[in-house]
């Protein structure tokens, strides 16, 4: 039996700051174009030096239009991996082929001690996750003490989490995402491809 492996192609921590500072010593050399696939809110609190910000939703809606104007590597982040991944899939679905994930994501990139621009601290969408799910969780738990049934709500937030863990998708965690606090200033695709043009 033959065991497929994933087609996501990954890139270390290192490997992407070697290629990062080998365009900043030879003006010949192109870096890759590194993606952020966060929400606009996680990419204030930290991000990679030249890095564009695309979430996620915005890279699917708009892919078509993106496409023309990633003709060099690139290289998506986002905080841990997932989503990266996903928008790999998105865009390679829609014909792009020279595409990498950050191993990792900003988590390993920071753990390293590689350079970040930073922002103002704010918590991540995987933190505000846990937050909602847990205080739902242990509200409907205390709840069912009185109110009889009060815990399936406890119980069908687990199977959603569940679900997100193996499905590699997170509802609540899109739903979060649409929050004033994470959205930010929005990313308009027509600064990106601006942006996108101005490395060309």
């Amino acid at each position: 039996m033959t065991i497929q492996a994933s087609r996501t192609a990954s890139l270390t921590t290192a490997a992407l700051l070697r290629l990062l500072e080998n365009a900043d010593a030879d003006a010949n050399t192109h870096a890759p174009r590194v993606l952020d696939v966060r929400t606009p809110g996680e990419f204030r609190t930290s991000h990679i030096p030249g890095a564009l910000n695309v979430p996620l939703s915005t890279l699917r809606e708009h892919r078509a239009e993106l496409l023309g104007h990633l003709d060099e590597d690139v290289v998506l982040v986002c905080r841990s991996g997932g989503r990266a991944a996903q928008a790999e899939q998105a865009l390679a679905e829609a014909g792009l082929a020279n595409l990498r994930v950050l191993d990792g994501g900003m988590t390993a990139w920071e753990a390293a001690g590689a350079p970040v621009l930073r922002g103002e601290a704010r918590w991540d969408l995987e933190r505000q996750v846990r937050l909602v799910a847990g205080s739902v969780v242990l509200l409907t738990g205390i709840a069912g003490l009185f109110l009889p049934g009060a815990h399936l709500i406890g119980t069908a937030v687990g199977a959603g989490l569940t679900f997100a863990a193996l499905s590699n998708t997170c509802a609540m965690g899109m739903l979060l995402s649409k929050l004033p606090y994470n959205r930010g200033p929005r990313a308009d695709v027509r600064t990106v491809i601006a942006a996108l043009r101005g490395r060309s």
